[in-house]
């Protein structure tokens, strides 16, 4: 395929952690069991044969996180802190209009989030030579992805790769990829 242009790394930072916490560890995560979001730059970038750049939105409404916002500059990434009324959601209408900004330009894009918000945007960047991604938990991706015919779904644990740890989810496994040896021990 192409691999000469770039993929832009899109992340809905606070839908990854809310999904994480809430729906899947049930707590605060520890350390180990959060994304290294240097290897989901490396992920974009081995998985289309380019460059990766990624642009994390943050609502900086309330709180800066200088710290995380530093770890993320030094990892390359573009940290957009936003802020806005109560009732906006901020990191959303970031990344629809960054999405919306992609359809003139011939760049692939991986969005990182579950939300449904964006399902319009992304529909709108597919077709063409141009390679549209969807990272996130399968299970609690927003179903209307999978309706989006020509749009590549990976998880952010599975395919990704981005934790330390195992995370304890429940999964469906393709009767090729099962190996009894993962719960009998070796």
């Amino acid at each position: 395929m192409r691999g000469s242009g770039t993929t832009w790394v899109l992340v809905d930072g606070e839908n990854i952690d809310a999904t994480l916490g809430t729906s899947i560890i049930g707590r605060r995560p520890q350390p180990e069991e959060r994304p290294r979001w240097d290897r989901l730059m490396s992920f974009a970038a081995r998985q289309w044969n380019q460059s990766s750049r990624g642009v994390f939105f943050i609502n900086a409404s309330q709180t800066i996180p200088q710290s995380f916002v530093q770890a993320l500059k030094a990892m390359d990434y573009e940290v957009v802190l936003l802020s806005g009324a109560p009732d906006e959601k901020v990191v959303d209408i970031a990344i629809q209009r960054t999405l919306q900004a992609l359809v003139g330009r011939d760049d692939d894009v991986m969005l990182v989030s579950h939300d449904g918000d964006f399902l319009d945007d992304v529909a709108a960047l597919i077709g063409g030579d141009r390679r549209v991604g969807v990272v996130a938990f399968n299970e609690f991706r927003n179903a209307g992805y999978a309706a989006l015919p020509g749009l590549h779904r990976f998880d952010l644990e599975y395919d990704a790769a981005v934790f330390d740890a195992q995370l304890p989810r429940l999964r469906v496994i393709p009767i090729d990829e099962f190996d009894p040896t993962t719960f009998l021990g070796a």
